[in-house]
């Protein structure tokens, strides 16, 4: 046999291997999709949700008629539909559960215009995360109104409905949405007037990327400043294979294998079921985000690119905290950046429990060298004073300036999440301390369940509820927001370095339209169509 024979042999080899390989996988893939649970109304019924190039000719009116038109597809395919096994008090599509969005005060499933008592000073764009509903954002939307702005906060296409929503979109949507949500905000703010972006997880992404593409496009506004929350810079690598995890699902008898996970909907403005495409079109997103980040580097025109503030979780599940720093920040020119990171808690009474690895988190992650933005660190140690203390090395050097929080770490919390920053200790939903009214505003207090017992019994994951969802130094991260939208002499209590200052916390803007007293502190859009 000459060598070409037996190349050609070895390659058959490998073809059919590849081939047994593949059909293996798809086998697999299909068997355990089978396995889980079975698929339910709102898995299967997908609202028809605006393309992008429809959201680019809409104004925000437009946007909202047909949003209200998507609720009410839901409520007549789903919850008036719903079989009586589904009829029960944890179905947040259920019309007699206590979780219902449909019988809140105020639905933050859907988009929202909050406007401030006088004339606004300016705009602000919020933009959730996957999976998640403008209801993450409202507490800093509701900080941005008190000091002035105009809030506007968009539901991004395929949330805030039913999971399956997001099995037919995609992130290029996502942007013609954020693109509408900018104009409303430059209409709602006036001309010259600042139009800042926040955005968080998935949503950080959006803002990153259009504050890119107003650098390239003239006709896109330029925003003044931008505040990433936990931003999905990167994600993790499976992600970029997830559209094969969906390849079963071709065929009919496998449809459950477009889905990576099928839970119980018992959050009322996060969804918990997961399609493929959720995490397919994130990670579209990043690898256009990383792709423009280093091509306007090299071509060096970031240099008029808004300052970014950005906050993250040292331990992070669901993005990559590595690509925040590398992908991102070691980009951006040095025009007051900055990167806040919190760190373990180096005090946590779990003792040998704790991985010795999450304590070296924040060293991994810290450059050797100095950088062109400012670093903070928000963290305690493991001897001496108990108060969380910050500490700042500025541009260009690497000499840290420690100063106190005032602030403490819960005992029994060792980490901050990715789902945990934007949202207040006291917050109604995922709040670990919300207040004691007796009758949860909005029929469950998911973040302060600390359930023990026996394990089948629970129709909910404990990775559900066991994950933070709330903030012990949001208070900090308010008084750094405040930093950015007025005068520094607000944000004294928690300084970014230097002396001690008290522990003293800003006033948080009160949450609107709910009673008399919080009327009269926010001007809030009245429309029906706005608000329902």
């Amino acid at each position: 046999m000459n060598v070409q024979s037996r190349l050609a042999r070895s390659v058959r080899i490998v073809v059919i291997v590849l081939v047994v390989l593949i059909v293996a996988l798809f086998a697999l893939r299909a068997f355990v999709a089978q396995r889980g649970p079975s698929l339910q109304l709102w898995h299967t019924f997908v609202p028809k949700e605006l393309s992008a190039e429809q959201i680019d000719r809409a104004d925000w009116n437009t946007y909202i008629k047909h949003e209200n038109a998507l609720f009410d597809q839901v409520r007549v395919q789903v919850s008036d539909r719903l079989p009586p096994a589904a009829r029960i008090p944890s179905n947040r599509y259920f019309e007699g559960s206590p979780i219902y969005p449909g019988h809140f005060e105020h639905d933050w499933n859907r988009s929202y215009l909050l406007r401030p008592a006088g004339q606004p000073i300016g705009a602000v764009v919020l933009l959730h995360g996957l999976t998640d509903s403008p209801y993450s954002l409202r507490h800093i939307a509701q900080r941005y109104v008190a000091d002035g702005f105009v809030a506007v906060g968009i539901r991004l296409p395929g949330h805030g409905t039913v999971p399956a929503g997001l099995s037919n979109v995609n992130w290029e949507s996502w942007m013609a949405a954020t693109r509408l949500a900018v104009r409303e905000a430059r209409r709602q703010a006036g001309p010259g007037r600042p139009i800042h972006l926040v955005g968080f997880s998935n949503g950080g992404a959006l803002a990153m990327k259009y504050a890119l593409d107003s650098l390239e496009d003239p006709h896109l506004d330029h925003p003044a400043h931008l505040i990433l929350i936990s931003p999905m810079i990167g994600v993790t690598r499976f992600a970029r294979f997830a559209g094969l995890a969906a390849l079963p699902a071709l065929l009919p008898p496998f449809e459950k294998a477009s889905w990576l996970g099928i839970v119980p909907e018992f959050n009322p403005f996060k969804y918990n079921s997961f399609p493929v495409n959720g995490a397919r079109q994130s990670h579209r997103l990043t690898k256009a985000l990383q792709e423009q980040l280093a091509r306007l580097a090299r071509e060096r025109k970031l240099d008029d690119l808004a300052p970014v503030l950005t906050f993250q979780s040292v331990i992070d599940f669901t993005v990559s905290t590595q690509a925040i720093i590398q992908r991102l920040y070691a980009n951006l020119p040095a025009n007051g950046n900055e990167l806040v990171l919190f760190d373990v808690n180096r005090r946590a009474k779990l003792g040998p429990l704790i991985d010795p690895a999450s304590s070296q988190a924040l060293a991994r992650l810290l450059p050797t060298l100095s950088v062109n933005y400012r670093l903070t660190m928000v963290g305690n140690e493991l001897t001496g004073p108990d108060e969380v203390i910050v500490r700042v090395i500025e541009p260009g050097t690497t000499e840290q300036k420690t100063s106190a929080l005032g602030l403490k770490y819960p005992p029994q919390v060792f980490s901050l999440s990715h789902v945990a920053i934007p949202f207040p200790l006291d917050d109604e939903l995922y709040g670990i301390q919300p207040p004691d009214t007796g009758n949860p505003r909005y029929g469950v207090s998911l973040g302060a369940l600390a359930p023990r017992g026996e394990r089948g019994a629970l129709m909910v994951s404990l990775d559900s509820v066991f994950r933070i969802s709330s903030n012990p130094f949001f208070p900090y991260l308010l008084a750094r927001i405040d930093e950015v939208i007025t005068e520094p002499a607000r944000a004294a209590n928690f300084p970014s370095g230097g002396e001690r200052h008290s522990v003293k916390a800003p006033a948080q803007a009160k949450d609107p339209g709910f009673d008399d007293m919080e009327r009269k502190a926010l001007d809030i859009e009245q429309d029906p169509e706005l608000i329902p």
